[in-house]
């Protein structure tokens, strides 16, 4: 749950968001969605579900060189699948499109046993360590 300067970041630990597995360019991240993210239906709300595409995604930009120091989505777009239930664990699987001096693009796919409840894409605002 810890950032590359071994900060945690508090929307994480509210969440419950854990990182569960980090390469160049790609990221997963996994939270057990309590009851207290349900919406008025007892599903996971879409809120969350999005929370945890953009998390992803803004993780896997952190895997590039040189180094993303800082990432800012500007443009997110989710499509809910199917819904997802209160304490069944998600796994969003990022990956980054195209990540230049300025601006990324990412993608990410978010599954709950094996069923696939949405598809996010995302565009974000980098800085980059001085090379």
């Amino acid at each position: 749950m810890s950032s590359p300067t071994g900060v945690v970041s508090p929307a994480w630990r509210w969440l419950g968001i854990e990182l569960v597995e980090s390469a160049e360019g790609r990221a997963v991240v996994e939270m057990t969605p309590s009851a207290d993210m349900a919406n008025h239906a007892g599903f996971v709300h879409g809120g969350m579900i999005s929370t945890l595409a953009d998390s992803a995604m803004g993780r896997s930009l952190r895997t590039i060189k040189p180094a993303v120091v800082r990432s800012m989505s500007f443009d997110l777009k989710l499509s809910f699948i199917s819904a997802a239930k209160v304490g069944e664990a998600l796994r969003a699987t990022a990956h980054i499109v195209h990540a230049g001096r300025r601006t990324a693009v990412a993608e990410c796919r978010v599954e709950a046993a094996g069923r696939l409840i949405a598809t996010a894409s995302g565009t974000f605002a980098i800085t980059r360590e001085k090379e």
